[in-house]
């Protein structure tokens, strides 16, 4: 399951974590942000060994949202070791999101 993360806790559970991050950057208004979310939970259970699955509402975050230049959303992002190495932009379906994460994890 996704952890939901914010200002208070991002630095401890995506830039200091020990494996890859996958942050959802996404908000409640967001009608494709709903539509991705379920393909954001089948990765988090498919790969919960492997790559830690974060969701970040952008209304409750817009700091850290500003920081990583996320412009739209959805925007998916793989951080490692406290950078991001990797995103898309928008709905994408779980096979385009697996290609993308399976380079990092």
């Amino acid at each position: 399951m996704a952890l939901n993360v914010t200002d208070a806790n991002f630095k401890q559970e995506v830039l200091e974590s020990e494996m890859p991050v996958l942050v959802d950057f996404w908000a409640e208004w967001c009608g494709p942000c709903h539509m991705v979310a379920p393909v954001v939970e089948a990765i988090s259970n498919k790969y919960q060994d492997r790559l830690k699955v974060c969701k970040l509402n952008i209304d409750e975050a817009g700091d850290i949202a500003s920081k990583y230049d996320v412009m739209s959303i959805p925007t998916l992002a793989v951080f490692k070791s406290g950078q991001i190495i990797d995103k898309v932009v928008g709905a994408v379906s779980e096979t385009a999101l697996e290609a993308t994460i399976s380079k990092h994890i």
